[in-house]
């Protein structure tokens, strides 16, 4: 599973982990997360975010 890096503050979001503390089980990926999801550290939404290479 790839990573997604936020544009904004640099959180990377990893599947393998999820977001525990936002109720997003780790094995979820990018793609699964809900359209409202923002980023656990600025708040910014899905569209910010990047895969990373």
């Amino acid at each position: 599973m790839k990573k997604y890096r936020c544009t904004i503050c640099g959180y990377i979001y990893d599947p393998e982990v999820g977001d525990p503390d936002n109720g997003v089980e780790a094995g979820t990926s990018f793609e699964d997360l809900p359209d409202d999801w923002t980023c656990p550290v600025c708040g910014a939404s899905k569209e910010d975010f990047e895969v990373m290479d």
